[in-house]
């Protein structure tokens, strides 16, 4: 598996919704997040595969929701751990908190 074969899909239901890349048969990496009805979405877990730690995949997949967020013009309230210290290392990200 190569870092260009990480496609970050993004899973999108009516109250919540999650960003996943699939890294092999059975195996997921996975963001999830609810939504609030002022579109903002709050990210409320990172998981990925203790085999595939290591690998810059969570961070593929918060780059993700932060390239969307750009794009579609919403914000983010980050709730899980993960993603509370990347936003802290990440000032330039700040205009995209909620």
């Amino acid at each position: 598996m190569t870092e260009t074969e990480l496609t970050v899909l993004r899973e999108d239901g009516a109250t919540r919704g999650r960003y996943v890349i699939h890294l092999a048969p059975g195996a997921e990496a996975e963001m999830t997040f609810a939504k609030a009805a002022d579109g903002t979405i709050t990210i409320d877990h990172t998981g990925v595969p203790p085999e595939f730690e290591g690998r810059g995949i969570a961070s593929k997949l918060v780059n993700k929701a932060i390239a969307d967020a750009r794009e579609q013009g919403f914000k983010i309230t980050p709730v899980c751990s993960y993603v509370v210290a990347q936003f802290r290392r990440h000032p330039e990200w700040a205009d995209l908190r909620a």
